[in-house]
């Protein structure tokens, strides 16, 4: 998955005929199976961008897809309507995010849908490539050659789901530095999305599942729902579900049903504000 896995994964997202208004208000609560999923939402600190591992092409940092880019998210893109057993109509990234809309919807709850969101990242990379790079790369140097790679990988070749990022160093639990970051300017895939829920179940949490539990590298993703950047923590281990900042946030303000809600909720207690779907 190195390569290949930061090629395509984190997130998944949109869905079908239902848009994000929909999902928000049709989301199943979530589970408390496994001690994951607390009903709530997140915010992030965003970094500093030390180094730029990936340039985006064009100008003003706009970054302009490329014939290859249109493979990966073909490729992205069939894998996650084999899991949904449904297509969109629409072509390119609209469709996409109709796709993993309906992700989002079709899961009973927020646990399944990260578990739907994981077998898709899952199917993107031969299973011998997964064990061999979780049994024989993440042990070296305590993990720390692994996530550096895993960072490079996620820069240079996700920039058509995500938007330009670039590589930085980040703090891990003991005071070390590893340039093991990755910034994400403004999230395409969150932005486009319109919804909080879908960033935490079909992107955040399960990327960070599936680097963990598939490659052998911690992962702390760190959304802010503000300017919609991101930064990505590799070998850095994320917070418990109930103190994870993400999970705690309010509903996006560009989120249709968060709007209606505010609207009939005004004199309301402060969860009348929550995103229902996470």
């Amino acid at each position: 998955m190195a390569t290949q896995l930061a090629t395509r994964g984190l997130p998944l997202t949109s869905g079908g005929p239902p848009s994000c208004a929909v999902s928000c208000s049709s989301c199943p609560p979530s589970s408390p199976q496994l001690g994951r999923r607390p009903s709530r939402r997140f915010r992030c600190s965003s970094p500093q961008v030390d180094a730029a591992a990936a340039a985006p092409p064009g100008k003003g940092g706009e970054y302009r897809p490329s014939f290859a880019d249109d493979l990966f998210l073909a490729f992205f893109r069939s894998k996650m309507v084999e899991e949904v057993g449904w297509d969109s109509e629409k072509p390119g990234y609209a469709g996409l995010m109709e796709v993993a809309n309906r992700l989002m919807v079709k899961g009973k709850s927020a646990l399944e849908t990260e578990q739907a969101a994981v077998r898709v990242l899952q199917s993107l990379f031969p299973p011998l490539l997964l064990v061999l790079y979780k049994g024989l790369l993440s042990p070296i140097a305590n993990g720390q050659l692994a996530a550096m790679m895993l960072a490079r990988a996620t820069a240079l070749s996700c920039q058509w789901l995500m938007g330009p990022c670039s590589v930085n160093s980040v703090t891990l639990p003991d005071g070390k530095s590893w340039s093991s970051g990755v910034f994400v300017e403004k999230c395409k895939y969150l932005e486009e999305s319109k919804c909080l829920g879908i960033c935490i179940n079909t992107c955040k949490l399960p990327t960070q599942t599936f680097f963990k539990d598939h490659m052998g590298v911690d992962l702390y993703m760190e959304p802010n729902f503000e300017d919609y950047s991101c930064q990505f923590n590799f070998g850095v281990p994320p917070p418990p579900l109930d103190t994870d900042k993400a999970l705690k946030e309010p509903c996006l303000d560009i989120c249709t049903n968060a709007r209606r809600r505010r609207e009939l909720g005004r004199n309301s207690s402060p969860d009348v504000l929550s995103c229902p779907q996470v």
